[in-house]
């Protein structure tokens, strides 16, 4: 499946629901795993939709700082692995609480559909925190943690969820975290981090989907983004297979601060 071609109707989509939220670094090194034999044309479009453990995803611009020691030790003291990520960017949270997504589908040129991904994927997003009664928008709130242009907010005022991309050649991969419930303990855990980096950012723009709906959490932005998914695509329920695990096994170092 191209990117230009997400748009087709019903196209299918392999759905694997499995996380690795005590081994961080390893289901990371799966998203990558699966990005690259799909690039190699060995796995069809798949999306990976799981829950994460809490773990600080740094990016290599992150990596590239000399604070980054620092960052990484205030990212344990806050109770949170620190891992590598696929995606660019600058540090972000992920916890219990959040909804993780990672999309690779086969492109030979893609670069060319950079946007098409970034905004599909925004709002399906979007589409599904609406449905369930939030204000949700697309577009970076000033201030807020990894800005991006392509962020989910809420009433063009807290940072809801995140979308990276990485390219490779023949794939590309979108990584998002959606924040379901428990704002308050990415705004903890980033503090110390952004701190230690120092970033500026305003914590008061990092907020959950049960901030601004309380009695939504995770159940429900899960359930609401499957039925959006399933709209635009017919979704083929799948498992990771031997050959993935192992590749992932060895790329799971890659994923792991040297800090």
């Amino acid at each position: 499946m191209q990117a230009n071609a997400h748009n087709s109707p019903r196209a299918s989509l392999r759905l694997i629901r499995r996380g690795f939220a005590e081994r961080p670094a390893f289901g990371t090194a799966v998203s990558e795993a699966i990005l690259r034999r799909v690039g190699a044309g060995e796995l069809p479009a798949t999306l990976r939709l799981h829950h994460p453990g809490r773990e600080l995803a740094f990016a290599k611009q992150d990596r590239a700082t000399p604070a980054f020691p620092a960052a990484v030790a205030a990212a344990r003291r806050a109770g949170f692995a620190p891992i590598l990520r696929l995606a660019g960017g600058r540090a972000a949270a992920f916890h219990e609480g959040a909804l993780a997504v990672a999309w690779s589908s086969p492109d030979p040129r893609p670069t060319r559909h950079t946007h098409d991904r970034f905004g599909l994927l925004a709002e399906i997003v979007v589409a599904a925190l609406r449905g369930l009664g939030v204000d949700a928008r697309i577009g970076e709130v000033p201030g807020e943690y990894c800005p991006g242009a392509w962020s989910v907010n809420a009433r063009g005022a807290v940072k809801l969820a995140g979308i990276g991309q990485r390219i490779i050649r023949g794939a590309a991969h979108l990584g998002a975290v959606v924040v379901a419930a428990d704002g308050e303990l990415v705004r903890r855990a980033l503090e110390p981090v952004y701190a230690a980096l120092a970033l500026d950012w305003d914590p008061a723009t990092a907020a959950s989907v049960a901030d601004e709906l309380p009695g939504i959490g995770l159940a429900e932005v899960e359930g609401a983004l499957i039925a959006e998914l399933s709209k635009r695509f017919e979704l083929v329920e799948a498992e990771l297979d031997p050959h993935t695990l192992a590749l992932a096994a060895t790329l799971e170092p890659d994923h792991e601060p040297l800090a």
